[in-house]
This record gives C-alpha cells, structure tokens and sequence, in this order.
C-alpha cells in the first residue's frame, strides 16, 4: 500500500489531457473535479490551450510551476509512455491512467503496458490503471472525484473496488438511488500497478471506510488476497461480486478430484475461508451493502415478519427457510400482547398477516411487541400499498415501532412505484428497503454466513511427525522411470509414510504367491492389478473383491493377467493382494492444483458414484483443524458420518487427521500435483477406518 496516499489524499492533481471541448474525458473529469470542490491545487495540461474551465492550463506537467502528488492521465495510448516519463522526472508520486488500449486489447497494448510499468516502477510512481474510470474520495478534507461520470457520489463508509470501468457511471448511479454513501471508489481498469489487494490493505487502516465492496474479473495473487481478506473481515465487512464462473477443461483431468474442481470453487473456498460473502449480481452486492451500512449485524439467524399481505410473507418465509434461516412462531407473552394490540386479529402467526386493511398503526402496535422479544434477532416488515393507506403514514408507524429497537430491521414496500417520498424517507433514516421478499432473504442469509464466519475461532495448523525422504525416493523413482503417476502399493506407501492409514497390502507375482499372502492376511481379500500401473482400475476392470478361498485367489490373478495391455520389456506382471475394508461409508480425500489458487484440498462422499453425485466440499491449502470441520458439515452427507436413525458414527478424529495429514505431504511436495484417495473408508471402530485405493499425479 506505500504510496497510495499520494493518489486518494494527494495535495494537488494534474489534469494531463484536459480539454476545453465539453463532452470530453479530459474535460468531464477536470470539471468534476472543480464542481466536486476538490480541497487542493488543481492544474490543467494541454499544449493546445492555455486556459480550461477558467484556469491556467500548462503545455506539459514539466511546466507547472508547483509540486503535484498525482496526475490524471487522459491521453492517447501512444504518448500515455511520454507523459509518464515526464510525471516521472517531475516527481509526480501517483498516476491515474484513464486511457485504453493497452493490455486489454493486446498486441501493441501488451508492449505499451510493459513500458509503462517499467516507467513506473523507475520513478518510484504508484498507478491505478490504465483503462480505469478513476477514482473518487468523498471525504470533506480531500472530496476529489477524478472520473469522468456524471454523477455525484454520497459521502458514506463504504469502500467500493472495480475492475471494469465501464460499471462505474452505472455503479454511482445505482448506489445514489439506493442511498448509499462511499468512502473511496478505485476502478483499478488493468491493475498493472495497483491491485486490488494494495487498496483493501490500504482500507484495511482507513478511518473513513468500514465496509468494501469489490467488483473483480479475476485475482491478481490469491494467496495474497487470502492473508489480507482474513485479516480484514474480521473488523470490516467485505462483499464481492467475482465473474467468470466456469472453467474449461474440467474433463480432462486426470483424476476424480481434477474432474470435480470446477465451476470456480476455487473462489468459493478462498472466500469461504476468508469471510468475504460473495454475491452473484451487482444487484445483490448493493443489497447486502444497504443493509450493512445502515444496520447492526443480527445476532442470530431467527427472522421475525410483519406484512399486510399475505402472499408476500408466505414468499419470504420460503425463501428465508429454504436459504437456511429460522421463522419459528410467536409464542408465550408475545403472542397474547399481540393478540391484546392487534383487536380483531386473527390468528398470531410468524409471519404475522396484519391483513390488507392494516394501516401505520397496526405496523407500530405490531413492532411496539416483536421488538421485545428475544426469540428473534431480526425483524422483517412487507408493506403492500392499497389505495386507501397512506404510505408515508406506514413509513412514520414502521419508525415509531422500532424506537429503541436493538434488533436489524429491514422493510420491502412491493408495489409503492418509483420515486416513492415514503420508502426514501425509510432509507434516509437508516431503514433499507427492498422491492421484493426474496431480495431480503438472499440479503439476510449472507450476512448470517458472515456472522457465523466471525463467530468461528480462527484454527490452527499442525504438524506431524512424517518420513519425507520415504516420500522423496518413491517420487523420484517414478520420474526416473517417466511415469506421471504412482499408483497401487507405492502409492499407499506414501501414505503409511505420512501416517494416513491404509489397508494392509503386498504384491504378488505368481498365483501361488498371491495365495500365501491371502492365507496369512486373513480372507476375505482384495486384488488388484500392480503392474502395468493402472490410473483407474475399476472403471479398467481390475479389481477383483471379496476373494474367500485359494481357489478364488488363483482364478482372479490368471484373469486379470488375461485383460492386461502388452507388458514392456523387463517388466513383470503383479498384483496386489489387499485386506478387505467393509462395514464403513466410502469417502473421497483429494487434491487438485488450480493454476489460479495452488492446492485445493477436496472431501466428499466417495465411492465409484463420486463424480454423479458430486457431494464434496473444498478447501485452500493449507488446511487448520476448523477447516477440516467446516469441509464435513458442509456435505449432504455428513449427517451419516456422524450417526443417522441409530447407526455408528463414524471415527471423525482417524477422518479429521487423515486430511490435515494430506494437507502436510501437499505443503511438502509441489511435485505432486493431483492426489486421490477413494475411497478412503470411514468406519465406527478405532484403528478401522483406512485409504483402500490411492494415485498421485506427479510433474517433474
């Protein structure tokens, strides 16, 4: 973040292309900033004029007369290179390059972006852009709005971060008819300099911002954004809007893992992990916005409704239930209160119907109660306009109602028609409002994930005690032969080297041999074919199981030899005999290398239907213990690892191990760059629960 004062709170800002034709980038954005009523000296550049907007314009930034913290550049990508050099030798310290046409469009761009940077980068400079909006800083001490929009942001606490610039007129409208005030606003356009990761960290000590908002088409460093994010969420809200949510060449990879890591979870995990709350529109980010800068988080996730309409409640309890929330009835003293307030009403439900006939007064009878009650930790209240209530009456009862009130409430007036004075009057003083239920419950539960985020501890790494050089040998020996995997034995032998247990296996190179090994561990057994190494050998046909007598062992080791591929030259057919793990549930362990993010850490449900049933949950690397946890709670099928209608749980502590000690053996070998382990049988008895089949992709 160093340097970055010098672009939102510079002292004096240069205007490079600023042009005495209205309608102009140069001249919008000089007049913004003049009718913005900047707090510094503002000087025009342009060799064609030599006055603008009524003040002294200079040829080039070499000619002011005064010291200039940040200049706008606003010119032709061709000379965009020219007039940084020359900010540069002026010691201008910050850039804000509006101009296209660099790395976005490619060829000639990408070289003009190159040497701009390194133009950068030799004087010292900081710069957003190039291919920005600019940037706006509302607070009285500086309020500079350097872009080229036309509207006026409001002075607010939140700080809004964008990638796109073509959002940003759209944005600032949009966030002013919402009523929402910002702090700062960054369009960081290439981020060839500054990311968006340099800005949260400046935010991240800003007095002036307590929520960030960011637009992003992709990350710059996710491990980086990783350490900031998780830091900054814990005192400042961070919702993101992140595009792009699929990813090509899923099915080509080569493993179970690989295969199910796609649709973006690797964004899904960081911000998971990092307590951002992501949000799929620009809609729903200035939701979750409005309702973060104007009320407290809920303390819990138990929604109290008020409405006069009954289909709109029956909707918003749907949503609010389906997305995770709690709306339990009214009981005990509130509900004869509200039976006493609310004469003629009929039943007292949650939601509560007030009826369409109901005015303001029944609005604040109803509130005057809810609040009170300390089964709910928000209140939610739908207004239908009729005809004959008057709006503005509705809004006034809502505040007289929640006087006091501790507890978030959030207000949806359906139907009240555009520019309504009384659902304006409700966002002035603090009451966000909504145009649809729905909108509210998707808003709720986002900031109820939030807070449960908040409310976990933060976790810790650990560490055991492992033989890396087994590891190391078995890796090198595989890229020594050119094999890009190991498999069968030597792949469970990476896990007893790392003490993730394993089912208890030999190999055999003679049916005889195959039979001894089965007698002393004990049928039933498993077979499976060793060599020629096999990537999937179910789906190969080799795999044989539940193998009872000597018989049986024969038969299967002179099959299987019989579906094998050509061996190559010295190279002698196996098997591996295997003891055979039942009586648990298949699950999957797993990791895969995304190219954005590193290791993504996978568990799920395992098993042959893994990728159909696709029940799996996703973590970054390196995985604490509350990771772990969280991973598993977050199946549809956890309820059967821990116990469903009177079965065994699972041994979770053998389970939890497992995955940190896989997360261990990623943090020690980037060689590896896919793992499965499927399935991994999780069983009730201690010392039961073990890797039956293992592969790792390995890259030289």
């Amino acid at each position: 973040m160093k340097g970055l004062e010098y672009i939102f709170k510079p002292k004096s800002v240069a205007v490079i292309g600023a042009s005495t034709q209205k309608g102009t980038i140069g001249r919008e954005i000089l007049h913004n900033i003049i009718v913005n009523e900047f707090n510094g000296k503002v000087f025009p550049v342009n060799p064609k004029a030599s006055v603008i907007h009524s003040i002294k314009c200079y040829s080039t930034i070499l000619d002011v007369p005064d010291a200039v913290d940040m200049a706008i550049i606003a010119v032709p990508r061709e000379i965009v290179p020219h007039v940084a050099e020359q900010c540069g030798q002026k010691g201008v310290k910050g850039l804000v390059v509006i101009s296209a046409g660099f790395k976005e469009v490619g060829g000639k761009g990408v070289d003009l972006e190159n040497e701009l940077i390194e133009i950068v980068h030799k004087h010292g400079m900081r710069m957003i852009g190039p291919n920005c909006f600019g940037m706006v800083n509302t607070d009285p001490n500086y309020s500079l709005n350097c872009t080229f929009g036309k509207t006026r942001a409001l002075t607010g606490r939140v700080g809004f971060i964008s990638q796109s610039g073509a959002l940003g007129e759209a944005i600032m409208i949009h966030a002013r008819e919402l009523g929402i005030g910002f702090s700062m606003v960054a369009s960081i356009g290439n981020r060839a300099d500054v990311s968006a990761n340099d800005i949260l960290e400046y935010w991240e000590h800003d007095p002036q911002t307590d929520i960030i908002l960011l637009y992003l088409e992709n990350f710059g460093n996710p491990r980086h954004f990783t350490r900031i994010a998780r830091e900054i969420s814990r005192t400042k809200p961070i919702v993101a809007v992140k595009s792009g949510r699929t990813r090509q060449g899923a099915a080509a990879a080569s493993s179970h893992t690989g295969a199910l890591a796609e649709l973006d979870v690797g964004v899904d995990a960081l911000f998971d992990q990092c307590g951002v709350m992501r949000v799929s529109s620009i809609e729903e980010l200035f939701d979750v916005a409005a309702a973060l800068a104007n009320q407290p988080i809920p303390k819990g996730n138990r929604v109290a409704i008020i409405s006069n309409a009954g289909g709109p409640a029956l909707l918003a309890t749907d949503a609010l239930v389906g997305l995770g929330m709690r709306v339990e009835p009214y009981t005990g003293e509130t509900k004869t209160k509200l039976k006493k307030a609310l004469t003629g009403q009929g039943e007292v439900n949650n939601p509560l119907d007030l009826v369409a006939g109901a005015g303001g007064e029944s609005f604040k009878k109803a509130l005057n109660v809810v609040k009170e009650d300390k089964n709910f930790d928000s209140i939610f209240t739908i207004f239908v306009p009729p005809v004959t209530i008057n709006q503005m009456d509705v809004a006034n009862s809502i505040l007289a109602g929640i006087e006091g009130c501790k507890k978030p409430v959030y207000a949806c007036f359906m139907g009240a028609g555009e520019g309504s004075s009384a659902v304006e009057f409700l966002k002035q003083k603090n009451v966000p409002v909504y145009l649809f239920p729905e909108a509210v419950a998707k808003t709720l539960s986002l900031v109820d994930e939030y807070r449960r985020w908040l409310d976990r501890p933060k976790g810790q790494f650990k560490s055991y005690k492992v033989d890396k050089k087994k590891v190391q040998e078995i890796i090198d020996k595989a890229l020594k032969a050119g094999d890009k995997a190991v498999v069968g034995g030597m792949a469970l032998e990476i896990l007893s080297a790392y003490g993730i247990p394993a089912a208890l296996y030999e190999i055999a190179y003679s049916d005889k041999e195959a039979v001894n090994i089965a007698e002393k561990m004990g049928y039933p057994v498993v077979m499976k074919i060793n060599t020629p190494p096999i990537l999937h050998k179910t789906e190969f046909g080799g795999v044989v199981v539940d193998l009872r007598t000597a018989k049986e062992v024969r038969d299967a080791f002179n099959g299987l030899k019989k579906r094998i591929p050509k061996l190559k030259k010295n190279e002698k057919y196996s098997v591996v005999i295997q003891e055979m793990v039942s009586g648990g549930f298949e699950t999957v362990i797993g990791m895969s290398t995304d190219p954005s993010f590193g290791p993504l850490i996978m568990f799920g449900l395992g098993g042959i239907y893994v990728e159909i049933l696709k029940d799996v949950a996703f973590r970054i690397h390196p995985l604490t213990e509350n990771n772990v946890d969280e991973m598993m709670k977050s199946l549809k099928s956890y309820p059967l690892l821990t116990g469903f209608r009177g079965a065994e749980p699972v041994d979770m502590t053998t389970l939890k191990e497992a995955l940190l000690r896989l997360s261990q053996l990623v943090s020690d070998f980037d060689q590896i760059t896919e793992i499965d382990l499927n399935p991994f049988m999780a069983c009730s008895a201690k010392g039961k629960s073990k890797a039956v089949d293992a592969r790792f992709i390995i890259r030289k």
